[in-house]
């Protein structure tokens, strides 16, 4: 299970690199089964996407996940402190 959830922490991480104006500053931890994302004040609300879309994108495919292995995520954006 723990090859499983680093996976998903790498996916996820590589997501909102994608989407962040600021790639460096995206960092992501897991405490649990939740899984948070650390960005930019700025990116926060790009990474979310409107009305969240992007987060609901990103549930449904950990969602997937959790079929697979058992385990149940939940995803959190949070904006680093400067």
């Amino acid at each position: 299970m723990q090859k499983v959830e680093n996976s998903i922490l790498q996916f996820v991480l590589q997501y909102a690199k994608m989407i962040a104006l600021s790639p460096a500053d995206v960092q992501i931890e897991m405490d649990g089964s939740n899984i948070i994302i650390y960005a930019r004040k700025d990116d926060v609300g790009r990474i979310i996407g409107r009305e969240g879309g992007l987060m609901k994108a990103l549930k449904h495919i950990i969602d997937g996940c959790k079929a697979k292995n058992g385990g149940n995520y939940r995803i959190n954006v949070r904006a680093r402190e400067e």
